[in-house]
């Protein structure tokens, strides 16, 4: 074991200012959007905006704040620099925001999703560049993803490294279908599109993704935060997605074990209590062992749902102070 037991909260995160995008992931159910929402609020007492982006097709980000969230970024009722938005990043082209700019993608949104529909995988590797570029024109601080069970989370990982490939893909093409371009877009309405606009705007893409790729791999800039529970699969989902992360060079070292029983001094705990907490004490002391360089911070199972702005906003001081019932 390490001389140095590091810190069991997310505050290293927190004062990280460099941070860029922080991901929060985990096996379906672990409370990823609790956790997700709570870090959201506390990043947003101490940079100047944060975007909670939600890319789970479930979006319980407007479950967790009562409150409706669409493709765009919306501030959060209650508070003046902290947005959400989701998105579901498998639904391709059509889940774009409608009013993306002046970027071809609206004049041509069918065309385009044609065109990607060719390269399998292209299609939502494309909708999730449109929505990068999007992020990064706003310019918030920092964006925390809650994303979806871990392996879309991979998948969604990915997504640069695919956009740049199939990018290359497309711009090889473009003296072949140049020419075909020019001569159909004004039969189907499009005057101002050309191949070489096309071209430019992709190229434009592609700096854009290569720059959030270099970031995504980057550990000033990008972290991982895992999300679990103190069983069996929990715990081996966590430790397969650590293992991938390493492989895909993005870094972690914050581990959330949620859903904890704690034990009151005052009270005698019942039967199924302390079955709970013996069976969870077992996986703890193995996660203990496991990750003694990771910051584990551990959260407690509560009586009701964590539900509401102010809810949330409590159950966040435990990311900064451990939980002591």
């Amino acid at each position: 074991m390490s001389e140095v037991s590091l810190e069991p909260t997310l505050r290293n995160l927190i004062e990280q200012t460099s941070l860029k995008w922080i991901f929060v992931g985990g096996k379906g159910g672990v409370g990823k959007t609790t956790c997700s929402c709570s870090l959201g609020i506390q990043l947003a007492k101490v940079r100047e905006s944060v975007l909670i982006l939600s890319t789970d097709p479930a979006h319980n980000i407007s479950d967790a704040f009562n409150q409706k969230f669409t493709k765009k970024p919306t501030l959060i009722n209650g508070f003046t620099n902290l947005y959400a938005m989701e998105i579901d990043p498998s639904g391709g082209v059509g889940e774009l925001p409608d009013d993306l700019g002046e970027d071809f993608i609206s004049a041509g949104k069918a065309m385009l999703q044609d065109m990607v529909g060719s390269f399998p995988g292209i299609d939502e590797a494309v909708s999730f560049s449109e929505v990068m570029k999007l992020v990064t024109k706003m310019n918030f601080s920092v964006v925390v993803f809650d994303t979806a069970p871990t392996g879309h989370t991979l998948r969604l990982l990915s997504f640069p490294s695919a956009v740049e490939k199939g990018i290359d893909k497309i711009l090889n093409l473009k003296n072949q279908i140049g020419p075909f371009i020019s001569q159909i877009a004004p039969l189907v309405g499009m005057h101002d599109i050309n191949a070489d606009m096309l071209s430019n705007k992709l190229e434009e893409t592609m700096a854009i993704i290569k720059k959030v790729n270099q970031q995504f791999k980057d550990p000033t800039q990008t972290t991982f935060v895992c999300v679990c529970i103190a069983e069996f699969l929990s715990l081996y989902e966590t430790e397969r997605l650590i293992q991938e992360l390493a492989k895909n060079n993005i870094d972690t070292h914050n581990i959330i074990v949620n859903q904890l029983v704690f034990l009151s001094k005052n009270e005698e705990p019942c039967k199924l209590c302390l079955s709970r907490y013996n069976l969870q004490k077992k996986y703890l002391d193995q996660i203990d062992l496991l990750y003694e360089d990771f910051h584990v911070t551990k959260l407690p199972l509560l009586e009701q749902e964590v539900r509401g702005t102010d809810n949330i906003i409590s159950f966040s001081q435990n990311l900064v102070q451990p939980y002591q019932k």
